[in-house]
This record gives structure tokens, sequence and C-alpha cells, in this order.
């Protein structure tokens, strides 16, 4: 006797037709493809801030000053060699406290500080006069020297308390001092640091119109002339800044944060 077969539920020709009917048609897969491969390159694609951070040479760099005299010094040194200075004051960052006692700690404070807040490589400038018969003084406080007799910052005042200090001193010999800082991220755990100094002497009377601070009275024996009565070319090539530009220059090239041609 022959055995009957169970009937299948499903037909054939249902099953064949379900095993061609996608059930996602490929158009539809072509669609989401695409909008995925968008999304990934939306997402892969870095800010800004990013892209600086990633790149190992320096292109933009915020300024940790809102001194305009150093504004000026600093955008006539770093416009050649292709990078752009970015005051902190046009990104809306306050001053950092400077509470330590070097112009090192402070600089470095400056930096991280900026950096911190705009999220790109920042560089800092600490700098001020140190006369010798004053105990190295003005030095750290130099920008502030006579705020607490006036109340307020100025260049006149400073340059005025500093002529009384030295009132009867034979000994007119003093420097100024730069200490630059540029950290790639606010963490940034090896800082590029340069530092030099710039010898002269303090004289009663000022004497030029160009440069700012102190420079009127800070006489320089081998150019003959006071740092204000400079050209700004001259000045920015043999001033403490200057010197020390050239140094953080090297640095950075080492490290491949410049290129040979932005450090020449």
């Amino acid at each position: 006797m022959t055995e009957a077969f169970p009937k299948p539920s499903v037909s054939a020709s249902t099953l064949i037709e379900a095993s061609i009917k996608p059930s996602v048609s490929a158009s539809t897969l072509i669609e989401a493809s695409i909008n995925l491969s968008a999304s990934a390159s939306a997402l892969a694609e870095p800010s800004p801030a990013e892209a600086l951070a990633t790149s190992s040479v320096l292109t933009s760099v915020v300024l940790a000053s809102g001194n305009a005299g150093k504004l000026r010094e600093f955008d006539a040194l770093f416009s050649p060699l292709g990078i752009r200075l970015i005051a902190q004051g046009t990104l809306n960052i306050p001053d950092a406290p400077e509470p330590h006692p070097t112009f090192l700690e402070n600089a470095l404070a400056k930096a991280r500080h900026a950096s911190l807040l705009s999220g790109l490589p920042a560089l800092a400038d600490d700098s001020g006069l140190c006369v010798a018969a004053l105990n190295a003084e003005p030095g750290i406080h130099s920008a502030r020297y006579a705020e607490a007799e006036h109340g307020s910052r100025s260049d006149a005042a400073n340059n005025q308390k500093l002529v009384r200090a030295l009132q009867g001193q034979t000994n007119r010999r003093a420097w100024y001092v730069a200490v630059l800082v540029l950290v790639t991220r606010h963490d940034d755990p090896q800082p590029v640091v340069a530092e030099a100094n710039w010898f002269g002497e303090i004289v009663d009377q000022p004497q030029g119109a160009n440069g700012f601070g102190y420079d009127p009275y800070f006489y320089l024996p081998e150019q003959g002339c006071t740092a204000a009565e400079l050209a700004p070319a001259l000045k920015n090539q043999i001033s403490h800044r200057g010197q020390a530009l050239q140094q953080l220059l090297r640095q950075l090239a080492a490290r491949g944060l410049v290129t040979a041609s932005q450090s020449r």
C-alpha cells in the first residue's frame, strides 16, 4: 500500500516567490549605504581645533597676551613664518593670573590657560626689566611696577618710578628678560621653552618714540641709542624677545612643529 505524504501547508510557488522577493529592496539598501557613508564621513571630519591639534606643523597659535606692544612685535615676527597669531582677547579669553615668583612659571601658566580655553596651541611670553642697583627689580612686576601707587598700570608711571628709584645711583646696568613658552595643548607634557636677555643701561631722560614699556629709557651702548630709537625690524632681530623667538623656532623645527623654511 502506498503511503501518502503530508500535504504541505505552503505551496511551492509561494516559496519560490518568497525566495525571489527580498524583504528590503535593493534601492533601499543602496540608499542606506550612501547615508551611512555620509554619516561616517561627517563623524571622521575633525573640528578646526582637532585638525590643528593633530597637525604636525603649526599654522595658527593663540597669543596669551593683551599687551598691544607685544602683539605688534609678535605679529611682525610670526607673519613671515606663515603662522597666524590669534590674540586671546578676540576669543574672549581673559588674562590668566600671574601669582608665581618666576618668569618661567608665569609664562607657562598663561600658555596653559589660553590653550585650555581655546582648544588650540598657545604661546605665552613673560618678560620684564631687571635693574642691577634695584636687586633685579622691577623683574616680574615690570608691567605693574607703579600700580600700587597709581591704582592703574601705565608705562609713564612705571618709568617715573624707575627714574626716581635710581636717583643718585651710578650703577645703571640693566637687562630685559624674555621667557617664551609654547604648548601644543593645555596639558602638553613637554612645553617648548626659550629664554634670552638683552643688556643695556637706564638713562634719566626718555629718547625715541618707538617701542613700548621701558624702551625710551633703555640705552644700548653698542647701538648708541635707546631701544625706542631702533627701527622696529632691527629691534625684532636683536631684542630679548627676538633672540628668544629664534631659540624657540629652532626647537620647534627639531620637533617637526615648523618647517625648515619657517625656522630660517
